[in-house]
């Protein structure tokens, strides 16, 4: 049984089990095996030039990141 139920003003589907004056609401499960298929189809689509100025920009963020200093100011 599917429900509207209303939560923060916001609607929001849940199911709904009914067993023996038992009500247990259940939270919608991710799909995570769709979701990483589709960020691997969006990741294919990309050109090779797209691949490289990607590649390039992550290269320069790993050297400024190599040389970064981090420092530490005591809390008063």
């Amino acid at each position: 049984m599917f429900e509207s139920i209303l939560f923060n003003n916001d609607f929001v589907t849940c199911i709904v089990a009914m067993e023996k004056d038992k009500h247990i609401i259940e939270e919608p499960t991710a799909d995570y095996q769709k979701a990483e298929d589709d960020l691997l189809k969006k990741a294919l689509s990309s050109s090779y030039t797209e691949r490289f100025h990607t590649m390039a920009r992550l290269m320069k963020l790993n050297m400024i990141l190599k040389s970064a200093k981090v420092v530490h100011k005591k809390i008063d």
